[in-house]
């Protein structure tokens, strides 16, 4: 049994070693090498020249000065105008839109604030 396996893997080793010679023909330019090779190299090669990355330069623009706008003053609350007033009945004793009718007739009276 040993023996069948031994032969066995020596068949697929040779098969496999014959079905990669057309591979290497080909990467060598038509020549076939065979060989054994044991160990590693007689020589190591440096490493490869690493390029940083590139990084554009930063380009910063200036900003514009702030802007400032000045505020004028607060303007103080407009003055009644003409057609502000109130309306007030003798004869009722009230004032509009409270006294809907007044015969004695209206008396245009300015609006007082609230005290």
């Amino acid at each position: 049994m040993r023996a069948v396996r031994s032969s066995l893997g020596l068949v697929v080793f040779v098969v496999g070693a014959f079905a990669s010679v057309p591979a290497l023909a080909w990467h060598h330019g038509g020549h076939a090498r065979f060989g054994v090779f044991i160990g590693g190299p007689a020589y190591w090669y440096p490493p490869h020249y690493y390029y940083p990355p590139y990084y554009p330069p930063v380009v910063a623009v200036p900003s514009s000065p702030p802007v400032y706008i000045e505020q004028g003053q607060a303007e103080p609350a407009p003055a009644p105008s003409q057609s502000n007033w109130w309306y007030y009945c003798a004869d009722a004793k009230g004032y509009y839109p409270y006294v809907k009718e007044c015969p004695a007739g209206w008396q245009r009276v300015a609006p007082q604030p609230p005290s």
